[in-house]
């Protein structure tokens, strides 16, 4: 394997935090999209592959979709025998990027806790549990009794309004800080040599007879050897530039943070039933997700009544939420496929290969995504843990269906 961009030239203090270069005419792979997903297939086409005549197309400046629009939790456990190991490799990546990267990306292992608030809802739990624990994932059960001890702040009134059975504890979910991660790939990826190209919208495909040969964008044509999109909510719109329809639905997904407190939220918390799961950041704030919109909308931008729904299930859960006031809201925009799970591959267009369709499990997935993403842009052909994941799934039926366990916002 190449070796990895110098660490320490990536990581100095430098004039700036990454060059602003002219378009070349021809890239051996451009990569359109400049957030989490896009910036890790370049730093891995780089560290695996060796190739680093790369532009990373942007329409605007470097992660400024759902990177920085996330609730930044990471975890692997998913229920499908095609998900499981994708998204555990995805953990194992994170686990190496703070030696790689730096200790700066904050990455933290505090445990996930996924509340189930029915007998029947718990039995689903346990069935992911027991999944998780034959692929070697790790996983746990908690029981009512033994939670205080995990989430001390959730209410243990006799009656509660919603009472919990128990939890799914996944001991090595944890958080990130995700502009960390942001500024650390783009800096590995500009070391390296990668061409990071803000400002610079695609517009159209370069293309000779059904293969895709390159860009059009409003700096110019770039011609390129292999294109992926990597455009999130947005890849939908970039595809039908191609002439593709693909099956993808982008909707809005809120989240908001509170004022800062000392710490008192050991753990992250998920509540598939009443959707809202918390962190808390590491300055101290309370950083809560919400469900995704019911209307489809490429706008950073959602309904009110969410977050009154969310903001109302988290003081029924954790009364002592009631004392914190709110600082911010945002939304970001995700991109769900048919069966809830990601589309990673090869498209009708020859040259032309898709990375989208992760709705809320993005960030989660951004050091795995960027390693399997790079090798099929590199190779031409999946790797063998997004073989599962082609577009082709849909025509022949060979679906994922991780509804049960991809996230709340499906």
């Amino acid at each position: 394997m190449p070796a990895s961009p110098s660490v320490e030239h990536a990581f100095r203090n430098p004039a700036v935090l990454w060059r602003h270069p002219d378009p070349r005419a021809h890239y051996d792979i451009v990569v359109v999209g400049g957030g989490l997903h896009g910036l890790s297939t370049a730093y891995h086409l780089a560290r695996e592959h060796g190739i680093t005549n790369v532009a990373v197309v942007e329409r605007g400046w470097l992660g400024n979709g759902n990177a920085v629009r996330n609730t930044t939790i990471i975890r692997s456990n998913y229920l499908r025998e095609e998900s499981m190991p994708l998204f555990e490799f995805c953990v194992r990546r994170w686990e190496q990027w703070p030696e790689e990267l730096g200790p700066e990306i904050l990455f933290d292992q505090r445990s996930l806790l996924t509340l189930a608030h029915s007998q029947a809802e718990a039995a689903a739990a346990q069935r992911v549990v027991y999944a998780n624990r034959m692929a070697g994932i790790d996983a746990d059960w908690v029981t009512r009794d033994d939670l205080p001890r995990l989430c001390p702040i959730r209410d243990i009134s006799d009656a509660p309004r919603y009472p919990v059975y128990g939890a799914a504890l996944q001991p090595r979910g944890g958080i990130a800080r995700h502009d960390a991660v942001v500024f650390h790939l783009a800096r590995a990826c500009d070391a390296a040599g990668v061409h990071l190209l803000q400002g610079c919208e695609v517009t159209g495909f370069l293309q000779s007879g059904n293969r895709v040969t390159g860009v059009r964008t409003t700096r110019g044509d770039i011609a390129a050897g292999r294109v992926g999109l990597v455009g999130a909510g947005r890849t939908p719109l970039l595809a039908r530039l191609a002439g593709l329809d693909i099956p993808v639905q982008s909707y809005p997904l809120q989240a908001l943070v509170s004022d800062i407190h000392e710490p008192f939220l050991p753990c992250v918390a998920l509540s598939g039933r009443l959707h809202m799961y918390v962190s808390q950041a590491h300055k101290g704030e309370l950083v809560m997700g919400a469900a995704r919109d019911p209307y489809r909308s490429y706008a950073q931008r959602g309904s009110s009544h969410i977050l009154e729904q969310q903001l109302q299930a988290a003081m029924e859960l954790y009364p002592i939420m009631a004392r914190a006031h709110l600082l911010r809201v945002w939304a970001g925009t995700v991109d769900v496929s048919p069966d809830a799970a990601p589309i990673i591959g090869a498209t009708p267009r020859d040259g032309l290969f898709l990375n989208c369709g992760w709705g809320t499990g993005g960030f989660k997935a951004t050091p795995g995504s960027g390693v399997v993403f790079a090798h099929t842009l590199a190779t031409g052909t999946p790797h063998p843990l997004s073989a599962a994941f082609g577009l082709e799934r849909f025509t022949t039926g060979a679906l994922v269906d991780e509804h049960g366990a991809a996230g709340v916002a499906h």
